[in-house]
């Protein structure tokens, strides 16, 4: 059964890009027009690089494949494998892929201006700045919690942190042989692949476990410090590496490494299903939970379905921080505007598989797990869906572990080790969400540029100064502390969390919003992005609203702050640009 949901799940993925996207390239965003890129009109050598459309590929795909479409489908999976697995496929086609699609289509159109600076073109400069603050805001947020994510993952499984560490060294050196020496891309790559699966070996008995201590055995490093000091250790450490980083020519780091990266995605995910078909697993979710509100809370306080599946889901459906991404970096390097359906539109399928994979081993591959020690629950016995979705608190706790447990019990079931097992899956997860935090620390360096540039403030548009402040917030984030409803202390990125998937789909409507504004001025159809923008901004405008009213009662006056403020803004870009379509009409009159 479970063999035959991936297959058929595949198929669908392929039809959409031969078919879908080849009518929306051809019909509304004609990809197939030649024009001057801005990755040749302003070639510097650090930002702006044309590249090789399959190199480039590799930096998309991987940089929007974070640790979000894995953890997103683990928690919705709480609801059942049915409503899970048709929005992931459903919105994958027809609404993510489309609007990753025309972000970069759209971007290379506008000299790879970001999507914020766009929209003030298409729409009015009021909106400009509204939808710079706002892209601002969710990007601090996507930087504290996946560098906290990524801290967490180390700390927890301390055998990943020596590959994850080595691959940037390898990829240093491939990105100093393929533009310095002009070797062909494939060889270095697979090789460099080669060397991460040893590294992954060789890290189970050099596992970097700054919280054993010293003298412990297979480890390296042993400090004997306390788990709160190792995580904010591999926080600090992280954000000085995401500094450098977005500092760097994109084809010294950035590119050799998602290059390796993607090819270590598509073999995991090649193996993860293989290891499905092989296995065949029962199912052990209900197609739908028993007992599931639609539209009120449940037991245990557990969101109504609708509209939490798709804001639980979020990137792996459809994603605003993916228009930051195409418009953000992957559009000053692409050679041709014919490159954007398989970069734009291709990677999101990508992503979609992910996600894929992230359902299965919530919902078949968990019953596999014998004991293990779960962050909701403690030590478990003898795994199984029920058990490890009992509530939704739980879920939402376990975050993704299913993912971790799950898919190393399909790669066992092909014969990897246990141990082989998880660390690939935990350098898997840590490795995209390592090249989504480098990334998104670039693209709000050049938002914060834009911004400074629209406010003609001269230090910000420097970019080793706007670098610092891409970070700083994100750092105060981090360590800074607030007390949440019940009176228990948090960090302030992780009580800011809950508002980032409704403010992540908002930022995909008002992307949409701004497509199809633009191509309607172009005479095109618009259906095909008019739909999913209403679609996601119902979904998004009312998660916002219920959301608001859930932290009005439990008196989180800082959540209610933020998500006004948020339904405010998009309130007021949603009005100028029904305004704009207004005073169109009238000029036709």
């Amino acid at each position: 059964m479970v063999a035959l949901v991936v297959l058929g799940v595949l198929v669908a993925f392929a039809l959409g890009y031969f078919l879908y996207a080849r009518y929306i390239g051809e019909r509304i965003y004609e990809d197939r027009e030649v024009i001057r890129t801005p990755a040749y009109e302003f070639e510097d050598g650090t930002d702006h690089v044309p590249t090789n459309k399959h190199i480039l590929f590799g930096h998309h795909f991987t940089s929007i494949a974070g640790a979000a479409p894995i953890i997103g489908p683990c928690i919705a999976a709480y609801w059942g494998i049915l409503p899970a697995l048709i929005w992931v496929v459903l919105g994958t086609i027809f609404m993510g892929a489309v609007h990753d699609f025309g972000a970069l289509v759209l971007s290379v159109r506008e000299g790879g201006r970001t999507i914020a600076d766009i929209a003030g073109k298409v729409i009015t400069p009021r909106i400009r700045m509204m939808f710079l603050i706002f892209v601002m805001v969710l990007t601090w947020l996507v930087v504290a919690v996946f560098a906290m994510a990524i801290a967490g993952m180390f700390r927890s499984i301390p055998s990943s942190v020596l590959p994850v560490n080595l691959e940037i060294i390898v990829a240093l050196a491939i990105g100093w042989l393929i533009y310095k020496k002009k070797v062909s891309a494939l060889g270095p790559s697979i090789v460099a692949l080669g060397l991460l699966y040893l590294f992954i070996y060789y890290g189970q008995s050099m596992r970097l476990d700054l919280t054993a201590a010293p003298g412990t055995e297979n480890t390296i490093f042993a400090m004997g410090w306390d788990p709160e000091t190792v995580t904010k250790f591999w926080v600090i450490f992280l954000f000085v590496y995401a500094g450098i980083a977005s500092l760097l020519p994109v084809w010294l780091l950035l590119q050799p490494r998602d290059y390796i990266n993607s090819h270590q995605l598509l073999v995991g995910l090649g193996l993860l299903f293989l290891g499905v078909i092989w296995s065949n697993p029962k199912i052990d979710a209900p197609l739908l939970r028993e007992g599931v509100t639609w539209f009120s809370r449940g037991e245990g306080g557990s969101p109504p379905l609708i509209p939490f599946l798709f804001v639980t889901i979020a990137c792996g459906a459809i994603s605003g921080f993916h228009a930051l991404v195409s418009s953000g970096t992957t559009s000053k390097q692409i050679k041709s505007l014919r490159d954007t359906r398989l970069i734009g539109y291709g990677s999101m399928l990508g992503e979609g598989s992910l996600a894929l994979a992230s359902v299965l081993a919530a919902v078949a591959g968990i019953a596999l797990v014998g004991q293990c020690d779960l962050p909701g629950q403690g030590t478990v016995a003898n795994l199984s869906w029920a058990g490890y979705y009992d509530t939704w608190s739980n879920a939402a706790q376990n975050k993704a572990t299913a993912f971790v447990l799950g898919g190393a019990q399909f790669l066992s079931s092909l014969g990897v080790s246990d141990g082989f097992a998880r660390t690939m899956m935990a350098v898997l997860v840590v490795s995209f969400a390592a090249t989504t935090l480098d990334t998104a620390t670039r693209i709000q360096r050049f938002v914060i540029t834009e911004l400074g540039g629209a406010l003609r403030i001269r230090p910000l548009t420097n970019r080793y100064f706007a670098t610092i402040l891409a970070l700083l917030p994100a750092l105060i984030l981090v360590f800074g502390e607030a007390k949440d409803p019940s009176g228990k202390t948090t960090q302030m990125a992780w009580l800011l969390w809950p508002i980032f998937g409704a403010s992540n789909q908002m930022m995909a409507a008002l992307t949409l919003m701004v497509l199809s504004l633009y191509f309607w001025r172009r005479k095109k159809p618009i259906m095909p992005l008019l739909i999913p923008m209403l679609v996601v901004m119902a979904i998004a405008v009312t998660a916002l609203i219920l959301q608001t009213g859930a932290y009005l009662q439990q008196d989180n006056y800082l959540l209610v702050a933020v998500s006004a403020l948020l339904l405010s803004m998009i309130l007021w870009m949603l009005l100028e640009g029904m305004a704009l379509v207004v005073q169109i009409r009238r000029a036709k009159v």
